[in-house]
C-alpha cells in the first residue's frame, strides 16, 4: 500500500507513475535501493533543485569510489552506469524520466544522508551545534569509568578463566549516572577563554554519553607491553629485575599505547571521513547510544503483518533483560546448550565421529552447533552478511583441508590432536622450551639437537599458512580494488599539511562531512607530535635499560604500520573483521633478531600494537564523527583517557607482580594463572630464540607453509579476474578474498561451530527481514544486537563473582556431557610405543 504523501508526491513527480506493466517506482526505491519512507520525505526536496549536471558529476564520483564496495546496492550502481552511459539521457531527458528521477533521489539521498541504509537506520543527518560534549561531568564519569574498566580487565585479565567488560557495559552503566548528575548537581561554573563550564549545563546529552564512551574504549585493556615486562620480571621467565622499575613500564606502556594513535589521526583521510567507510561496530554502539537519547519513536511494518511502535529504549530493556536471563543457562547451568556437539554424544570414543563433528576438539562441522549468543566468534547483527557468509565459505574450504592433512599424515601431524594450538615435541608432549635454551634464556644449538624440532597440529599448520597468505592478499586487494580510494586518500593527507589548504578532491562530500566542518578540525601536526612523543618513550624504555634490543624496533614497528595501516583498514571498514600483523610481526622479528627471544617480543609489540591501536583510535573517530563531537574534544579525550589507562593498568601489573604470591605459576592463588602470558613466553622462545629460519627457512621443518604468500597474492587476482570477466554475475561482487582467508583463522583451537551459527543467524537479518521491513530491520536489528551483548557482559560478570570465583558449580549430565571421550582428552589417529618417537630423532636434525 503506497502512503497518501508518495501520492501527492506524484503530482509534482509525474515520474512515479511508471509503464503499468513495471513495477511502480516507489516500491523500485523501496526494495532496491534501500529507501525508507523516511528517506524519501527527506530526498524529495533536495532533488527537486538538483541539476542534470549536478546528478552526473556526483554519480561519476560515485562509481569510482562504490564500484567494488561489497556494501553498496548493487542497483543504484546498475542504474548510474546506465544514466552515465547513455548520452540521449542529457540530450533528451523527457526521454528518460523515470531514469532521471531515480538518480535525483538517489543523489539527493546521497547529498543529505548516507548511501547505506545501516548507516541510515541509527546515525542521525542532524546536528546541534550548541549540544555539549566537552563538560566536566562527562571528564569526571569518563575517568572513572576509564580507570575502572582498565583496572577490571587488567586485573582479572591473568586469571583463568579471565574477566573483561567492554564499551557496551561502560554505555550502559554511565547512562544512569549521568541523568543523576543532571538532577543534582548545582549549575556552578566559571568562563575560561570566553567559553562557560559549569557542573551542570543541562540535561545529560548524547555527545556526552559518547565522549564518555569513547574514554572507556580507549581505557579497556592494559597496554600490550605489559606482557613483555611480565616475561621479563617473573623468575620463572627471564628473570630480569630491572623490568619491575615503574618508569620502565609507564615509558614502554604510553609509546606502545599513543603511538597507534599518532598514526590513525594521520590516517583520518582514509579511515574516517570518506563514507564508504561504515565501521560496522561502531553502529552498534551508536545504536545504544541513540535508544538512551533520541525521542523519535515512529511506527514501523515488522514480521507477523503488524505494526511495531514499541521504542527503542523499551526493546532493549526487554531484550537486554531477556538475554540477562537465558545467558545463565548456557553459561553456568546447562553448558551442554554452549557447546552443543550432539553427535559426539552418541559415541565419545569414535575417533572420526568427534573428530569432524566435535565442538570441542574436533573440527566442528555440525549444522546446528550451540544455542549460546556469546559462542560466535562475530556478531551476525553486526557485520554485513556478506562477511560472515565469506568467513563461513573460508572456513570450510580450510576445514577440508585440515581433515586431508591429518589423514593424510603430512608432517606426522596425525600422531597429534588435530585442532590444537600448542607445539608439540616429537613424543606428541607439548614442547618444553627449557631443553632448547640456556641457563640465561638463550638458545642453546646442543640442548636443541638433542631434544626436538618443533611440530605444529594441522589446525595449527593451516592457520600460519593462512596468516602468511592475508598479508599480501590485503595488499593485493586494495590495489586490484581500492586503489583511487587510497590515492585519494594519499593526495588530500599532503593537502593537510599545506598552510594554505585546498579542498578535498575526489570524493563528494556527504552530510556527516559536511556538519563536521563547522567545528574546528585537529592539525595533522598535533597528531605528528604525539607520534614524535610515543617514539620518544619506546626509545627511552629500551636504550635506558638493558633490554639487549636496538631502539630501531621502534621505527619497524612504524614502518610495518604504515604499510599495512590503510589497507588494514579499508578493509576493517568495509567488513567488520581486522587483520592482525601478530604472525608477520614475528615472522620478521624471529628472522632479523634469531636467537633472542626479549628483541624479538619487542619487534611482535610494535609491528602488532602500531596498527592494531590505530585501527581501534580511527574507528572510535569515525564514532565521534557520526555522533558530531567536536573533533578537538574526541582527540583531547582519547590521548588523556589514554594517558590514565596506561598509569592505572602499569599500577595494577605492579601489584600483581609483587604482591601475589607464586602468580603466573600452578600454584598461584584464585586461579591466577597467567594463561595468556605463559603462550606469550611460550611463543617469544619459539620464534625468537629458536626462530622461524629453522621452522620455515630453507630445509625447514615447515617450509611448504610459505605456500601461503604466493596463495594470497593469487587469490584476490583470480577473483578480480573472474568479477571482470563475468560482470552480469552480480552475485560474485560479494565475494571478498581477504575475509575468505579470514576464514582459515577460525581453526586452532576455534573451529567451524564457531562460526556455522553466525550464518542462520545473519542471512535472517540481514537478507531476509532487511529485504522485506526496512525501517523495522533499522530500528531494531542494531538495538538487539547491543542489547544480547549488554546482558552477556553483566550476567558474566555476576556468575563470575557470585559463583566461578569460588569454584560452585552445579555437577550434573547438561554440564558433563560434553567432555566425554575424545571431547575430554584430544584423541590422536596414529599412537607411538614406550620410548618411540616421530620424524627425524635426535642428532639427525640440526
Amino acid at each position: 500500500m503506497i502512503p497518501l504523501w508518495s501520492i501527492r508526491w506524484s503530482c509534482r513527480f509525474p515520474v512515479l507513475q511508471s509503464h503499468p506493466s513495471s513495477p511502480p517506482l516507489i516500491n523500485v526505491l523501496y526494495r532496491e535501493f534501500n529507501m525508507t519512507e523516511r528517506d524519501l520525505r527527506e530526498a524529495r526536496a533536495l532533488a527537486d533543485q538538483m541539476s542534470l549536471e549536478e546528478v552526473k558529476s556526483l554519480m561519476e564520483k560515485v562509481l569510482q569510489i562504490h564500484e567494488n564496495d561489497p556494501n553498496f546496492p548493487q542497483p543504484i550502481l546498475d542504474k548510474a552506469k546506465e544514466f552515465l552511459g547513455n548520452p540521449d539521457v542529457l540530450a533528451h531527458p523527457d526521454r528518460h524520466k523515470v531514469l532521471i528521477a531515480q538518480m535525483k533521489l538517489e543523489a539527493a539521498l546521497i547529498t543529505n544522508n548516507s548511501p547505506y541504509s545501516e548507516v541510515r537506520g541509527v546515525v542521525d543527518n542532524h546536528d546541534d551545534p550548541t549540544m555539549p560534549s566537552s563538560t566536566i561531568r562527562a571528564w569526571v564519569i569518563g575517568i572513572f569509568f576509564s580507570s575502572l574498566i582498565g583496572f577490571i580487565n587488567t586485573f582479572f585479565g591473568i586469571r583463568q578463566p579471565p574477566i573483561a567488560l567492554g564499551s557496551t557495559v561502560v554505555q550502559m552503566l554511565s547512562y544512569p549516572v549521568g541523568k543523576f548528575c543532571d538532577r543534582i548537581l548545582p549549575d556552578w561554573g566559571f568562563t575560561f577563554w570566553g567559553t562557560r563550564h559549569s557542573l551542570n549545563p543541562g540535561p545529560f546529552s548524547r555527545k556526552e554519553h559518547m565522549l564518555i564512551t569513547i574514554m572507556a574504549n580507549v581505557g579497556s585493556g592494559p597496554p600490550y607491553s605489559n606482557s613483555i615486562i611480565w616475561t621479563q620480571y617473573l623468575k620463572q621467565y627471564f628473570n630480569q629485575p630491572y623490568a619491575g622499575e615503574y618508569t620502565y613500564q609507564v615509558l614502554i606502556g604510553l609509546s606502545t599505547n599513543l603511538i597507534g594513535y599518532g598514526m590513525a589521526g594521520l590516517t583520518r583521510k582514509f579511515l574516517v571521513y570518506p563514507s564508504y567507510c561504515v565501521w560496522p561496530g561502531s553502529l552498534v554502539t551508536i545504536a545504544l547510544n541513540s535508544a538512551f537519547h533520541s525521542t523519535d519513536n515512529a511506527a514501523v511494518e515488522g514480521p507477523f503483518k503488524k505494526v511495531y511502535r514499541m521504542s527503542r529504549y523499551k526493546f532493549f530493556l526487554l531484550a537486554f533483560a531477556a538475554m540477562f536471563v537465558y545467558f545463565w543457562f548456557p553459561n553456568y547451568i546447562f553448558t551442554a546448550l554452549s557447546v552443543f556437539s550432539w553427535m559426539t554424544w552418541i559415541a565419545p570414543d569414535n575417533v572420526a565421529l568427534s573428530t569432524i563433528t566435535g565442538s570441542v576438539n574436533g573440527l566442528g562441522f555440525n549444522p546446528w552447533p550451540t544455542f549460546d549468543w556469546n559462542a560466535m566468534l562475530t556478531d551476525p547483527l553486526m557485520v554485513p552478511f556478506f562477511t560472515t557468509a565469506n568467513r563461513f565459505i573460508g572456513a570450510a574450504i580450510s576445514g577440508c583441508v585440515v581433515l586431508g592433512i591429518w589423514y593424510s599424515n603430512v608432517l606426522n601431524t596425525a600422531y597429534l590432536p588435530i585442532n590444537s594450538n600448542r607445539v608439540f615435541d616429537n613424543t606428541g608432549h607439548y614442547y618444553n622450551v627449557s631443553r632448547a635454551i640456556n641457563s640465561e634464556r638463550l638458545f642453546d644449538a646442543k640442548s636443541y639437537e638433542s631434544y626436538s624440532p618443533a611440530y605444529l597440529s594441522a589446525g595449527n599448520m593451516i592457520v600460519y599458512t593462512f596468516f602468511l597468505a592475508i598479508y599480501p592478499a590485503t595488499l593485493t586487494y586494495i590495489a586490484l580494488n581500492h586503489w583511487y580510494e587510497a590515492k585519494m586518500g594519499f593526495q588530500n593527507l599532503f593537502n593537510s599539511f599545506l598552510r594554505n589548504r585546498v579542498p578535498e578532491t575526489g570524493q563528494y562530500e556527504d552530510v556527516h562531512n559536511r556538519l563536521m566542518a563547522k567545528y574546528p578540525e585537529v592539525s595533522e601536526w598535533l597528531y605528528t607530535a604525539v607520534l614524535l612523543f610515543a617514539l620518544g618513550c619506546g626509545i627511552g624504555g629500551i636504550s635506558g635499560w638493558e633490554t639487549y634490543t636496538t631502539p630501531a624496533v621502534v621505527f619497524y614497528g612504524l614502518a610495518l604500520c604504515f604499510i599495512f595501516v590503510v589497507p588494514v583498514g579499508m578493509v576493517s571498514a568495509m567488513t567488520g573483521i581486522e587483520v592482525t600483523l601478530n604472525v608477520l610481526a614475528e615472522f620478521i622479528g624471529g628472522s632479523i633478531v634469531q636467537g633472542n627471544a626479549l628483541a624479538m617480543n619487542y619487534f611482535k609489540s610494535y609491528g602488532v600494537t602500531t596498527c592494531s591501536m590505530a585501527i581501534l583510535f580511527a574507528n572510535d573517530l569515525k564514532l565521534a564523527h557520526y555522533v558530531k563531537i567536536p573533533p578537538r574534544h574526541t582527540f583531547a579525550a582519547q590521548v588523556i583517557g589514554t594517558i590514565i589507562s596506561s598509569f592505572v593498568c602499569v599500577a595494577i601489573l605492579n601489584l600483581q607482580m609483587k604482591g601475589i604470591p607464586n602468580v603466573c605459576t600452578e600454584d598461584a592463588p584464585d586461579k591466577m594463572y597467567c594463561p595468556d602470558i605463559n603462550t606469550f613466553f611460550t611463543a617469544s622462545v619459539l620464534w625468537g630464540t629458536i626462530g622461524p629460519k629453522k621452522i620455515f627457512g630453507a630445509g625447514g621443518q615447515y617450509t611448504v607453509l610459505m605456500a601461503g604468500w604466493p596463495i594470497g597474492v593469487a587469490v584476490p587476482l583470480i577473483i578480480w579476474y573472474i568479477k571482470r570477466r563475468f560482470p552480469a554475475k552480480k552475485w560474485l561482487r560479494q565475494i571478498q578474498p581477504v575475509v575468505l582467508l579470514y576464514g582459515g583463522f577460525v581453526w586452532a583451537p576455534y573451529n567451524l561451530s564457531y562460526v556455522t551459527p553466525s550464518v542462520w543467524l545473519g542471512w535472517l537479518s540481514w537478507i531476509w527481514c532487511k529485504n522485506r521491513f526496512l525501517a523495522f530491520w533499522a530500528k531494531y536489528n542494531f538495538i538487539l544486537s547491543a542489547a544480547f551483548t549488554s546482558g552477556i557482559s553483566i550476567a558474566g560478570v555476576i556468575i563470575f563473582f557470585t559463583l566461578q570465583w569460588n569454584d560452585i558449580y552445579i555437577n550434573w549430565w547438561g554440564n558433563n556431557v560434553v567432555y566425554q571421550g575424545c571431547e575430554d582428552t584430544p584423541c590422536v589417529l596414529k599412537t607411538l610405543a614406550p620410548g618411540e618417537v616421530f620424524g627425524p630423532k635426535p642428532g639427525e636434525f640440526h
